[in-house]
């Protein structure tokens, strides 16, 4: 064999096991992102629920939840409480405040603060609007496409559950559209204030290019008894 072609056969054999070794690193970057980091995030936010928990536990009931001494003065990096959505096949999810994506990274959803801020489950009128991973980090809202329109969303404090109903869905719009969070989306069919919850998350799966949306409607309370008995919807 020819000195040229000798070189040329060894370029293609190193182009080639670069070509592995890219491949690679390109399936542990995979794993990492799609497996690890949801290994990492479970274990991160079954920490952080274990930490709200045994709070609330040493805490006897309090009053109304707007009250000063109710879930909505535990507004804090701690966490508001509970979403439980059976549809999604996921079991409870720490909700904290805030959505940006190192606050949604330790495997919690995140209600918004901002471009419209989210009112609180306990307040008399407004819209709780929440976000999470959709992919890695704990991936919260994997299976945000089973839910369906009556399907049941509940969301726990210290003192209360708040039961809500899938009344609308969009499974795919602008992530600039804001007006998803508003007090009353139009998109949502609502045409008066109430007391609504938004879930919104990436789409298409394994992308970030559009939000897909859950818009629910509360129906109705449960106060918490002192074994916490979980509502119907829940059993």
């Amino acid at each position: 064999m020819s000195r040229t072609r000798s070189r040329i056969a060894g370029v293609i054999s190193l182009f080639g096991e670069l070509l592995i070794t890219a491949g690679v690193v390109l399936g542990l970057f995979v794993v990492y992102s799609l497996w690890w980091t949801n290994v990492l995030a479970d274990r991160e936010s079954a920490r952080q629920a274990d930490r709200i928990r045994d709070g609330w536990a040493k805490k006897a009931p309090g009053p109304d939840p707007a009250g000063p001494a109710g879930p909505g003065a535990l507004d804090t990096k701690d966490g508001i409480g509970f979403l439980h959505v059976p549809a999604m096949d996921k079991d409870e999810v720490l909700v904290k405040k805030g959505t940006t994506p190192d606050q949604l990274n330790d495997g919690v959803a995140g209600y918004y603060t901002e471009p419209v801020k989210s009112a609180l489950p306990w307040e008399k009128k407004g819209n709780f609007t929440l976000a999470a991973h959709r992919d890695g980090h704990g991936a919260k809202f994997h299976n945000i496409h089973k839910l369906d329109q009556g399907d049941p969303i509940v969301f726990e404090t210290r003192d209360t559950w708040y039961v809500y109903r899938v009344h609308k869905i969009l499974p795919q719009t602008s992530k600039y559209n804001v007006d998803v969070l508003t007090p009353v989306p139009a998109q949502s069919g609502k045409k008066a204030p109430g007391r609504y919850i938004t879930l919104t998350t990436c789409t298409p799966i394994y992308t970030s290019d559009y939000r897909y949306i859950v818009w629910g409607e509360l129906v109705r309370e449960v106060k918490v008894d002192k074994d916490r008995t979980q509502p119907a919807e829940l059993r």
